[in-house]
């Protein structure tokens, strides 16, 4: 497995366990259910890019990491913005989607060339 493939995946694992310490309200039960289906989502497209039969094919599912990524960062942005859940482990879990899409957007670019 490819290291990026496992911090992808530590990366979904690390939100499923911050998302047990989200409180019960109703907002934060949508935006953990977002944000659960976007992290894992990050390490699953992923894990299928690698498995891609052409690198058209690769190409075509990276743009979905990405854009599982950015929208990772959105749900922890409006957590951080309304003071929900540990605001330093939400600057973490920001920090570490934005490095992974910076990573996809720089694979893309090598993998056009």
């Amino acid at each position: 497995m490819s290291d990026l493939q496992d911090r992808t995946k530590r990366f979904a694992l690390n939100v499923i366990h911050f998302c047990k310490s989200l409180p019960s309200t109703a907002e934060c039960r949508i935006i953990r259910n977002q944000l659960l289906r976007s992290a894992m989502s990050v390490g699953a497209n992923y894990r299928a890019a690698c498995h891609a039969r052409s690198r058209k094919d690769f190409l075509a599912k990276l743009p979905l990491v990405e854009e599982e990524a950015d929208e990772s960062q959105f749900w922890l942005e409006l957590l951080n913005e309304l003071g929900i859940g540990a605001s330093k482990r939400v600057v973490q879990l920001q920090d570490e989607a934005h490095q992974i899409a910076s990573i996809i957007v720089a694979s893309k670019k090598t993998a056009r060339k």
